[in-house]
């Protein structure tokens, strides 16, 4: 009988004791998470009130300072004189076609090597893991080459071309690790039911997909939209040249406006924000849905 007490007594000490650790261990999150939270929005904060500054301010040094009377004929300077509709066209032209085309191809060729019993399934996987592993700089004089012998340089397509070849290979393995999961009695009922490979695809897969497809769409969106190298190599004409293009229009040879640089690197990167606020809660849920589906 003594055994037994001592035996429940020391099980509520125990759990006494686990239950003191919980607030210690949720103060800890708390500190973790606030401390990742301000890492992460204090660049944005920072480049804001860096857009309302004047040069004389910025160049002070005075770099957490707030700006003694914000300067919002940046903005209306980097809208002007930045060229800022035009750039934005581009960008977002160039972007959409580019997601498109990336999902099409990535979701169709996922399907096949996964779902399909055919011999160089494997084969082809490899390759486009091999596609992971080249560098795009290692790519631009021989891009340069073939472009000019096709015609394609200064023109839309010089870009999306190299984007969509270089963005495909990670959305083939994001796609390809999710359909592997999908039960195939999915696909053996609507078998059943009379649907063709194609109508298999485009109503029970893809739908299926949603959390993997939009993962794909955010990585691509922010490659695309930040993309410098391609777009300076290839594009040569004031018309065709995208968002990254549009600080220099600040930089003279005597002078820099950095307060309107600041503008516009805010303005730039407003699309990025608002399509991550729109797609998050989204892909949260789409998680949840496919996962129950899967």
């Amino acid at each position: 009988m003594n055994t037994a007490a001592r035996w429940s007594a020391a099980k509520r000490v125990s759990r006494t004791g686990a239950g003191s650790l919980d607030p210690l261990k949720k103060a800890l999150v708390f500190v973790f998470l606030g401390a990742l939270l301000v890492t992460q929005l204090y660049p944005l904060v920072w480049l804001v009130l860096y857009s309302l500054k004047t040069n004389e301010e910025i160049l002070s040094g005075r770099f957490f300072a707030l700006p003694a009377s914000p300067q919002w004929a940046n903005y209306r300077n980097a809208y002007e004189a930045g060229h800022y509709l035009n750039y934005l066209y581009n960008s977002f032209f160039v972007t959409t076609v580019t997601m498109i085309a990336v999902i099409a191809l990535s979701s169709m060729v996922a399907y096949a090597i996964t779902r399909f019993r055919w011999r160089y399934g494997q084969a082809v996987m490899l390759v486009f893991l091999v596609g992971l592993m080249i560098p795009m700089q290692a790519t631009l004089l021989p891009l340069m080459v073939i472009f000019k012998h096709i015609g394609v340089l200064n023109t839309h397509l010089a870009l999306i071309l190299p984007y969509v070849a270089f963005s495909t290979p990670i959305a083939v393995f994001i796609l390809s690790g999710f359909m592997k999961s999908v039960p195939h009695e999915i696909e053996e009922s609507a078998i059943m039911d009379g649907a063709g490979v194609y109508r298999t695809f485009a109503s029970i897969i893809l739908p299926i997909s949603a959390p993997p497809v939009m993962t794909v769409c955010i990585l691509t969106f922010i490659t695309i939209w930040n993309e410098y190298i391609l777009a300076a190599t290839f594009i040569s004409k004031e018309s065709l040249k995208t968002l990254p293009f549009g600080v220099y229009g600040f930089v003279s040879q005597y002078s820099v406006n950095y307060g309107s640089i600041g503008a516009f690197l805010v303005m730039g990167a407003l699309p990025v924000v608002v399509l991550y606020f729109l797609l998050s809660d989204n892909i949260t849920k789409g998680m949840v849905a496919g996962a129950v589906k899967g």
